[in-house]
Formats: C-alpha cells, structure tokens, sequence
C-alpha cells in the first residue's frame, strides 16, 4: 500500500494519463521489468508540464539510473535542451548510455560517472532546472553546490523527499532507515526555510518538493 496517497486514487491518476511516446513507454516498461527504480508516471507528467511550461532548456540531473528520466526530460524540452546527469555506478551509466543511444538523443545527454557529492562541486555551469533523484540521504549534503548551480528563476526539483510516508510520520519510520529520515527532515526544513528559495511540497508519487530560486 503507498503510505503517500490511497492506491485508488494514485491508480486513477494514473489511469488517465495517457501512455505519450512508444518508445519512452515501452522504455518504461521495460525498466520496471527489470525491478530498476524510475519516477513514478504522476511525477513524470508533472515534470513534462513544468519543463514545457517554463521552457526549461538545462537541466542537471542527480541519480541517473538507467537513463529514463533523462530521456523523458530531453524529449519533453525538445531538440534544443541538454541535461547533464551524474551516476556513481558505472553499470548503470554503460545501460544508460545504451538506452539513451536507441532513442537517438545522446547528442543532448552528457552522462557523468561518479560520485555527486564530489562532481556537482566542480561543475562550472548553470542550470533552468536541477532534479535530484539519487542518494536520499546526501540531498542535504548537495544543497548549497546545487543551489550554485541553479538560475535565478530556476526550478530545484527533488524526489522521494515523503520516504514511503516515513518523513511525515515516526509510526512508519524503519529502524534501519532512520538516518535517511532525519536528513529528509532537516533538508525539508532547509529548503522551506531557505531565503533564496520558495518552496512546495507535493504528495506525487513518493513525495516531490519543488523550489523555485528567487530572481
């Protein structure tokens, strides 16, 4: 059962997005086959319409995995957006190369391989949008070099950020994962408090917090 939203009402939300392109959506398909952890469809389809919306054209991505949401944001900014994406494990980034290279977009994607925390801090760039999907534990720890790295206007997107409802309540918290709760906590705090931020938190998928940077 998810502990974000009643399954009835996520599997209706779900219901009535429609499947879009066939070949992200048997990429989908396939990754969830293959038990790999991708955006939930409801963050996704919030993601598509924020990108769109704003015209987000850069955007740096925590947390790669197999390079679907990757794939989903360069089709969602189109021909002309580029995304930067760092991975730490080098057999996800060889399957993620491969993935993105089907689908005839790896001119827009630069896959980096390694540790974020160490890589974000030498990034020389800016970014419209900055996703976060890797390491829960550690979005405290990249915020400020993150943050470095965003446009003013720009839009910090995080994920996970619920924790299967543990954040929100001590009654679910896993004994073993109580280290990943209290630092989803602080970073929530943090960014809701932040002077340079506005931020939201919305119960898509396992939690999605989404904070724009002041101009």
């Amino acid at each position: 059962m998810n502990e974000i939203v009643q399954d009835y009402i996520e599997d209706y939300i779900r219901g009535l997005i429609p499947d879009g392109d066939l070949s992200l959506a048997a990429f989908r398909k396939r990754a969830i086959a293959d038990e790999i952890p991708i955006i939930h469809a409801e963050v996704q389809n919030y993601i598509e319409i924020l990108i769109k919306s704003r015209n987000i054209q850069s955007i740096l991505e925590v947390g790669t995995a197999v390079g679907y949401s990757a794939s989903v944001f360069v089709m969602a900014m189109g021909s002309r957006g580029q995304i930067d994406t760092i991975e730490r494990s080098l057999k996800m980034v060889s399957q993620a190369d491969e993935n993105i290279g089907e689908l005839g977009i790896s001119h827009q994607v630069n896959l980096i391989l390694g540790d974020a925390l160490e890589k974000v801090e030498t990034l020389d760039k800016t970014y419209d949008m900055i996703f976060l999907d890797g390491g829960k534990a550690h979005y405290i720890h990249l915020l400020e070099a993150c943050l470095r790295c965003l446009k003013p206007g720009g839009v910090l997107v995080s994920d996970n950020v619920l924790f299967k409802g543990m954040v929100a309540s001590n009654e679910l918290v896993i004994r073993r994962k109580i280290t990943i709760v209290k630092r989803m906590r602080k970073y929530l705090e943090v960014i809701s408090n932040h002077p340079q931020l506005l931020t939201t938190v919305l119960p898509l998928g396992d939690g999605l917090a989404v904070s724009w940077m002041k101009d």
